[in-house]
């Protein structure tokens, strides 16, 4: 196995192979890949359980590792829609010719070489690789020990899938999953252009803070969802309901719900989805008082001060009582890490300055925050969330995978 250092040397020149690449090309490959994803699920599934066996089925990444012949077709799909999507290397932005004769044209390019370190999730190997090819850029990932066996697998499908095109297979390069890979990714200034964090908050700061490569903060959300006085109950019920339990292990999942004092009347309503699905409840003391009849006694306790402002992913959430949208805009301040936000309200003019106010890559108004997600966005499979503001913010798709060069044609000018 080559080393480290070996592996991005090796990426950085296979980056120039992907320069050149075209609309047609990149199609091809990314279709080759669902083909064959699609032929080798059994090989999958068994390299899946062989991670899984080594985890606890309590830790709530289990449900991110997990990849089921559903989850499986599903990445396929992403793919295939990924391989349809718009093509932005070589794009014009924009052109002009100056007074003194010069053509200039703002094209789009590709970053380069993207490097990716991400935790239990084996669906992230194939999205993030799809993307890099589907933009022009070539894709160094950084897997967790957990999900080894299968992106090694993964990655093998791929790389097949590229030798049957005649494409270099170091335009992928899949990292040994250990943590001085890790350093030497993070510190990889020479070959490697931009590098992404997908994960945890701990993970996200351990690279922000480490990292000598240029990072795009992806991943980690504190989620609210602020019930206003003038919110609908039904609305509120189902959008609750869809944002904490559709799915508890992502980052858009709902970790906070925000009361409004006036409502506490609906609590025991607007909750009950939520205790017939199991979902244990952190309450303030309003709150509490509020549930304390009708939820399920075992799911329901008093909220401590760490329980606000805490990354939940399982099926735990914590309410807090406010006064007015002003406490809900106090609590969003200075608990959210900026990556999805929701109201639900009726007011117009409450919507709007919910909107303007709360800062956040992602703010929703009568609709759940599991709706941030690049291929809900319609920007096909993501390779994160940005929660930060330089470069790109929100789902990171193609366009986000690119910068541009300016292009500048003369005969023969000089300046004075």
């Amino acid at each position: 196995m080559l080393q480290t250092q070996d592996q991005l040397k090796s990426v950085k020149e296979a980056s120039r192979y992907m320069v050149n690449i075209d609309n047609k090309t990149s199609a091809k490959i990314l279709n080759a890949f669902a083909d064959a994803l699609e032929a080798n699920i059994d090989i999958i599934l068994e390299a899946n359980a062989k991670d899984l066996s080594r985890m606890d089925v309590e830790n709530p990444n289990y449900d991110r590792l997990k990849l089921t012949t559903e989850r499986i077709k599903g990445i396929a799909s992403d793919t295939r829609n990924v391989s349809k999507l718009h093509f932005f290397p070589g794009r014009k932005m924009e052109s002009r010719i100056l007074p003194n004769g010069l053509e200039l044209r703002k094209v789009r390019v590709p970053l380069g070489v993207v490097g990716v370190i991400y935790e239990a999730r084996p669906n992230v190997t194939v999205d993030v690789a799809s993307l890099c090819i589907r933009s022009g850029n070539a894709v160094v990932l950084k897997g967790g020990k957990d999900a080894h066996d299968s992106n090694v697998t993964l990655v093998k499908i791929m790389h097949d899938a590229l030798k049957s095109l005649n494409v270099p297979t170091d335009v992928i390069q899949l990292l040994d999953p250990s943590h001085e890979a890790a350093d030497e990714l993070m510190a990889a200034i020479d070959y490697v252009d931009v590098l992404i964090p997908r994960g945890s908050q701990r993970l996200i700061k351990a690279v922000r803070e480490q990292a000598k490569v240029p990072v795009i903060e992806t991943g980690a959300g504190v989620v609210h969802t602020y019930f206003d006085v003038d919110g609908d109950l039904d609305i509120a019920t189902r959008v609750v309901d869809n944002a904490k339990t559709r799915r508890v292990s992502v980052c858009n999942a709902l970790d906070c719900l925000i009361i409004h004092k006036d409502r506490l009347k609906d609590l025991a309503t607007l909750s009950k989805p939520l205790g017939e699905k199991g979902v244990e409840i952190f309450a303030d003391e309003r709150s509490f008082a509020a549930l304390k009849s009708s939820y399920p006694a075992n799911l329901l306790h008093v909220a401590e001060q760490s329980d606000f402002g805490r990354e939940f992913l399982s099926m735990k959430m914590a309410i807090r009582t406010v006064d007015n949208l002003e406490g809900a805009l106090d609590h969003i301040y200075k608990y959210s890490l900026k990556h999805s936000e929701s109201i639900v309200t009726d007011n117009a003019a409450t919507a709007a300055r919910f909107e303007n106010e709360v800062d956040a890559a992602c703010v929703y108004v009568n609709a759940p925050t599991s709706f941030t997600d690049g291929a809900q966005f319609g920007l096909g499979a993501e390779i994160g969330i940005s929660t930060q503001k330089l470069h790109a913010r929100g789902p990171m798709a193609l366009k986000e995978l690119t910068s541009y060069k300016w292009l500048i044609r003369g005969n023969g000018q000089i300046r004075e």
